[in-house]
């Protein structure tokens, strides 16, 4: 069962096409990663498929819903982590889950137990009340995450939900991850480092607007001859 189901999508600006005729399916509860350099077009396709943006001509499913025609029920389920910290840095940690647990349109009730288990399993329970200035970058980008959960979405986005954050809290972060995949929940992941590449079941490669490379980390290695994903990047942009 795939959870998007992308085919022949494209996006342009004027005379510039910034998504060129992508096609790739991803399966229900997958980690699928979704590489290329700047301005490669990754963005502009995760809008698309967000519902932010429509295409120029193509189509795709997302959680079942038709892009062209249902993007305000796509909306509805998904999550979606920008790579820019996205919470209310004035507000605290509990009136932030609190105002997006309300834009979700989660009822009250089960909004404050949904509340009170994710501050848990983050061991932040204790410090809800803290503004979300005075908490370390990474708890942020913990909290964001859990956030983005809390409406039980079929599939979060996340725009290199790392960037910025040390070693050991990025490790952090993907155990969070893969128990939300455990969990059936499909995660599409943009990301920078590499060794992050590493940690999904399959990678795609874009450039120039169009996806080059598909396949699971092992078979693009074999595929270019390499024995890390850093090397296939590196190989992949001078070719």
């Amino acid at each position: 069962m795939y959870s998007i189901e992308v085919e022949n999508l494209t996006k342009k600006f004027g005379h510039f096409t910034a998504v060129n005729n992508i096609t790739f399916q991803v399966k229900k509860g997958e980690i699928f990663g979704f590489l290329g350099a700047n301005g490669a077009g990754k963005t502009t396709a995760m809008k698309m498929m967000c519902g932010l943006l429509l295409p120029t001509s193509g189509k795709a499913k997302i959680a079942g819903f038709d892009l062209n025609a249902e993007s305000k029920l796509i909306k509805q389920q998904i999550g979606y982590m920008s790579q820019r910290f996205s919470l209310y840095d004035d507000l605290t940690i509990l009136e932030n889950m609190k105002l997006f647990g309300v834009i979700y349109n989660i009822p009250r009730r089960i909004l404050n137990d949904r509340i009170e288990e994710q501050l848990t399993e983050l061991k932040m329970f204790e410090i809800k009340d803290l503004l979300v200035n005075e908490i370390p970058l990474g708890w942020k980008q913990r909290l964001a995450f859990a956030t983005a959960m809390l409406h039980h979405p079929q599939i979060v986005f996340l725009d290199e939900p790392t960037s910025g954050v040390d070693p050991i809290v990025r490790r952090e972060f993907w155990s969070l991850i893969y128990k939300a995949a455990s969990q059936g929940i499909t995660i599409f992941v943009t990301t920078h480092y590499m060794d992050e590449a590493s940690y999904c079941e399959r990678i795609s490669i874009m450039a120039e607007g169009s996806v080059q490379l598909l396949g699971t980390p092992t078979e693009l290695k074999q595929q270019m001859g390499v024995a890390t994903i850093d090397d296939l990047f590196v190989k992949f942009v001078k070719r």
